[in-house]
């Protein structure tokens, strides 16, 4: 019987728990039913607000007196994205690249226009004044005829470039959508005016010149998306010279398409609701689009070098395509097919730079530093290529932008997204030495050994030695992007300043160089550098040059 009885309890035990999970296996059944219906019907919808919001966005041809946006050769802009992409789109919407260039309206402009009397510019004080929702300038016309000089103009400001250190505003013009710009630039953070001129480094001796065109024919390059200059069959020598312009862009601003590549197609195929279900469970990539986090590293970064790069057109007659059509480069192109990047320290002596620097003759001198590293800000690309992390690295392996940068906040990302966009989109994390030691594991359980300075300080920053602060823009000392190692040699012989003394900012270049050999005896680069520079150090007072302690003037005020 008690067999008997086991059995039987055993049967209703198994009978029980086959109820139980019949019972539970038509739960989960019904829970993933309605989950993909759920997901169905709000893929359904999003598709609805994706179609809305690009039937909403209609090309702004009726404005006048300035570039305009237009949907064009498969571009739609960012508003097509917001309905399936809330997050990255919300991020993007947050950073500096979208806020590049913008119409002037009161949320874009970040100083005050009413009745402000700007003093700190070449000839005539500039008026500013609002008229309602409108922003106007009074001020010496840069285009007036020599003789006619100071001719006072009233001018409407228009649009913006710039939201994050300066803005430089623009006017119309009166010559179709050809834009002039004010001769005064506002510094954001200083909360204050300074000419024009005194922002981007033009030698005194240039004096006053206009600047009309000049967003028509070279800021929309990289302060907009898809932009087309569209000056007509000739582009004038002197761009300040140009009649007519009909400028037009995909959007103003650094939009999702300038990284991702025109979405029409993308947004077409994706209507489907089921191909969107099934993209998303399986994580597949989606041809219709470019993830530039599944390219390459190198194709990867040149998605940024289009903006961040010295480049220059092969032939003359580029410039009347980009005129007509924009530039040809999509991201996941190779960009050096369409562009010629300037890699001094590789291809200087090349028929090719020859040409383009006959045409160019300071493309060079002005941008670089005599042994070819990059020295002007925004254009880190030409750094990041010539760093032995990309230049020695397997094709896989290379160092890339999105190495240390992120396009958009992370879900994990615990900072608000005013810092992670005011911190130039570092990833969360990559800020100090983890940037380097993600590689460089093998450094990681003793840096001190590594840079003979106390760990936690700035000596013992990767960083501070490795991309210094050698480049100059914006009005301030930056970082390096060509991961280097310093030598007191190429400080004398560039008049970069030194990694060592950017820290040790009251000794000489003599003290770096014996410094550095005894605490790192037998450093072959060290003791190479020093008997290089050993005659020039021991019969100079002040072995730095100008541009050195220009640099380190500016590292002292940040």
């Amino acid at each position: 019987m008690a067999e008997g009885g086991t059995a039987v309890r055993y049967a209703n035990t198994i009978v029980t728990h086959h109820h139980e999970r019949t019972q539970e296996a038509a739960y989960y059944c019904r829970v993933r039913t309605l989950t993909i219906a759920a997901f169905v019907v709000a893929s359904a919808t999003a598709g609805l607000l994706m179609v809305r919001a690009q039937e909403a966005r209609r090309p702004d041809a009726a404005v006048a007196g300035r570039p305009i946006q237009v949907a064009s050769d498969a571009y739609v802009s960012s508003d097509a994205c917001r309905a399936c992409h809330p997050s990255e789109y919300a991020s993007w919407h947050a950073s500096f690249h979208r806020t590049m260039t913008a119409v002037a309206t009161a949320d874009s402009v970040r100083t005050s226009f009413d009745h402000v009397v700007v003093n700190d510019v070449p000839g005539n004080p500039i008026q500013l004044e609002r008229r309602g929702s409108e922003f106007w300038a009074t001020l010496n016309d840069p285009d007036a005829p020599a003789a006619e000089r100071p001719s006072r103009v009233e001018r409407q400001i228009v649009m913006t470039t710039g939201s994050h250190q300066q803005q430089a505003y623009w006017y119309r013009t009166g010559r179709s959508r050809v834009l002039g710009q004010l001769p005064a630039m506002y510094l954001i953070g200083d909360q204050r005016w300074i000419p024009r001129p005194a922002a981007f480094m033009r030698p005194p001796s240039d004096g006053v010149f206009s600047e009309t065109g000049r967003w028509n024919g070279v800021c929309i390059n990289c302060h907009a998306t898809h932009g087309k200059w569209l000056f007509g069959d000739a582009i004038p020598s002197n761009l300040s010279e140009a009649r007519s312009a009909e400028t037009t862009t995909a959007e103003f601003g650094i939009a999702c398409e300038a990284c991702h590549g025109p979405a029409a197609e993308h947004i077409r195929v994706n209507r489907d609701p089921l191909r969107r279900y099934g993209r998303h469970v399986s994580a597949a990539r989606d041809p219709s689009i470019v993830e530039p986090r599944r390219l390459l590293p190198a194709r990867t970064s040149e998605v940024c070098g289009q903006c961040h790069g010295v480049w220059n057109y092969y032939r003359r007659d580029d410039e009347q395509v980009v005129n007509l059509l924009g530039f040809p480069f999509r991201p996941g192109d190779d960009l050096r097919q369409t562009r010629y990047v300037m890699q001094p320290s590789v291809d200087r002596g090349s028929a090719t730079a020859a040409q383009i620097l006959a045409r160019d003759p300071g493309l060079v001198r002005d941008s670089f530093w005599s042994d070819g590293m990059i020295r002007v800000s925004g254009r880190e690309y030409n750094g990041l290529i010539d760093s032995p992390c990309f230049r020695n690295a397997a094709d896989a392996k290379k160092i890339s932008c999105s190495s240390c940068h992120t396009m958009h906040k992370a879900d994990d990302d615990p900072r608000p997204t005013g810092v992670w966009a005011d911190t130039h989109q570092v990833s969360p994390g990559l800020a100090g030495n983890d940037g380097c030691l993600q590689c460089h594991e093998q450094l990681r359980t003793n840096v001190p050994a590594h840079t003979r300075h106390a760990a936690n300080s700035s000596g013992s920053s990767c960083y501070n030695c490795h991309m210094p602060y050698t480049t100059y823009g914006l009005l301030r000392a930056l970082r390096s992007h060509q991961i280097s190692s310093p030598t007191v040699a190429a400080s004398v012989e560039t008049g970069r300043p030194n990694a060592c003394n950017l820290c040790h900012l009251d000794k000489t270049l003599s003290w770096t160089s014996q410094s550095s050999t005894s605490t790192m005896p037998g450093c072959s680069i060290i003791d190479a550098a020093r008997a290089s520079a050993k005659k020039r150090l021991t019969t100079s007072d002040d072995p730095l040059s100008s541009g050195s302690r220009n640099l380190i003037a500016a590292r002292r005020a940040m």
